[in-house]
């Protein structure tokens, strides 16, 4: 059987993939600065003895492997290669050598298992009839987001995929089972930028100046408005703010604030609907109390909806290959993913990989210096992403 075939060979390559995942992992760059993680991919494409690849978006790579009757059906599968700017605080061989830089995100994962699951397609291309197309992307992590220039760069043309698939890392999902959810899954998300103005001066004086900082206060209080009392509260949303700075001292009011932010949601006339709330709410607080605000809204990825009928197949896919009980039913998950620009031009299924493990202490989450997986789930992640597109490619 193919998949009995699958399963040994992601089980013969495991100790590789891990090693190109650690190699990865230790030499982390940038969105849209991944030039070297890039060339190391396509090296290792052709050490497989891949050769239909394609440079896009300028640190992004589309591969084909094609099958017998390669025009009857194609199949995308994406993998992301951009780290994060965090300092990485794990003590491990593999620990990152580029200062300030950290897979903590696991596109390290995510690629490395891309390149595993090319190595089983390319040796089983003449058991199964379409075309796989490979998107090695970059820059997940920064808006406009690398999907979207990935597309723009017709990486969804020539051939033309039905469908596509994604994995991500799950660290609240013990290794070895998966996760997945049809329908309305991630939100959007948008970057927010105030920088509010008023008169500096001497603490002591307070008849003096217009405090921004105290403006600044009543906006961000009066903001959370927008969710709790503009909201529908059937319409998932989040509105919060992970940075302020205010360049004074204990007796010394400064000129202006600036305050960063993010707003998600599951609905886009919602979306922007709140755009002009918030922009409104702050205007208008500001002129009242005697400042003003700039207000910039950075909009970034649109949500993210799982096809229903393909994520039922992928479904039913993973409980044959992995069993039924290790496939999960997810709860919507309000961080936001680039993977939603594919999903908006063709079927789209994104899905979660198991990467837990509380015995080996493997229990941070992503985006944290500690970020780390247990790597028995590269041996699942590579067989079980081959069995899912030769599954698809069956579908008529």
């Amino acid at each position: 059987m193919l998949k009995d075939k699958i399963h040994q060979l992601s089980e013969k390559y495991k100790s590789e993939v891990i090693a190109v995942r650690r190699h990865l992992h230790a030499n982390p760059e940038l969105s849209f600065q991944e030039t070297n993680t890039v060339a190391y991919v396509e090296e290792k494409l052709r050490e497989f003895g891949i050769t239909n690849i394609e440079s896009k978006a300028k640190t992004g790579l589309v591969v084909i492997i094609e099958g017998k009757n390669p025009g009857k059906k194609v199949i995308a599968l994406r993998g992301d290669m951009d780290a994060l700017p965090i300092v990485e605080a794990n003590d491990v061989p593999y620990k990152s050598t580029n200062p300030g830089v950290m897979h903590a995100c696991g596109h390290d994962v995510h690629t490395s298992s891309l390149l595993g699951t090319a190595r089983i397609l390319n040796e089983l291309k003449d058991e199964f009839e379409g075309t796989i197309k490979l998107l090695f992307q970059p820059g997940e992590e920064k808006i406009p987001g690398g999907a979207s220039m990935m597309i723009k760069d017709k990486a969804l043309q020539n051939p033309s995929p039905t469908a596509i698939i994604g994995q991500h890392v799950m660290p609240f999902i013990p290794v070895g089972k998966v996760g997945f959810r049809k329908g309305m899954y991630m939100a959007s998300a948008d970057e927010l930028y105030l920088k509010v103005k008023g008169k500096g001066g001497h603490g002591a004086m307070p008849e003096t100046i217009i405090d921004p900082i105290l403006i600044s206060a009543h906006i961000l209080i009066a903001l959370q408005q927008v969710v709790s009392r503009k909201a529908n509260p059937k319409t998932p949303s989040v509105l919060s703010f992970g940075k302020v700075i205010a360049e004074g001292a204990t007796n010394v009011i400064p000129n202006e604030v600036n305050i960063e932010g993010t707003f998600r949601t599951l609905n886009e006339v919602w979306r922007k609907e709140a755009h002009v709330h918030m922009v409104k709410i702050a205007k208008g607080i500001a002129e009242g109390m005697g400042g003003e605000v700039e207000f910039e809204i950075r909009s970034g990825y649109p949500f993210l909806k799982n096809n229903p009928e393909l994520t039922q197949r992928a479904i039913d896919a993973a409980e044959i290959y992995l069993g039924k009980e290790n496939v999960l039913d997810l709860d919507i998950w309000m961080a936001a993913e680039d993977f939603s620009y594919y999903a908006q031009e063709i079927d789209g299924c994104f899905y979660r990989l198991g990467t837990r493990n509380e015995a080996k202490g493997i229990v941070s989450s992503v985006h944290t210096p500690t970020f780390d997986i247990d790597e028995d789930a590269l041996g699942i992640s590579t067989g079980l992403m081959a069995f899912l597109a030769l599954e698809e490619l069956k579908h008529q």
